[in-house]
């Protein structure tokens, strides 16, 4: 059974794992039965690939600006607008402006696809900003 969580900020960010091959950093942040909670910060210049996945994504975007594409939808965001990709839909998109885009996905259902991604492609001994 899935344990409770809190997680501040700060430690979402201090547990996130750099992804070389894609320059962003990423981390799982919980994981239950029916959904999962991950953690993203992207650099300016650095792309949000577009990509699709067999899972739902709803994601918010907690700092920064991006113009993203979910299906055939495109619009700039900022701070607190959110997103939803059907599992099948291509999304992805740009961060726009100077400051990093930092957003929290929610897959439902869980994918150990997330937790071997960041085993195999991510890097240990680089600390998020």
């Amino acid at each position: 059974m899935p344990k409770p969580a809190i997680v501040t900020a700060r430690e979402m960010s201090a547990t996130a794992t750099f992804i070389p091959s894609l320059g962003f950093d990423w981390g799982v942040v919980c994981t239950g039965q029916h959904v999962q909670l991950t953690w993203s910060r992207y650099e300016p210049g650095v792309p949000y690939e577009m990509h699709q996945h067999d899972y739902e994504q709803v994601s918010v975007l907690l700092k920064g600006r991006m113009r993203l594409t979910v299906g055939d939808l495109t619009r700039d965001i900022a701070a607190g607008d959110a997103w939803f990709a059907p599992a099948g839909v291509e999304h992805g998109g740009d961060v726009i402006g100077s400051e990093p885009a930092v957003f929290l996905d929610i897959y439902g259902p869980p994918s150990a696809s997330v937790l071997e991604f960041l085993r195999t492609h991510g890097e240990s001994d680089r600390s998020p900003a």
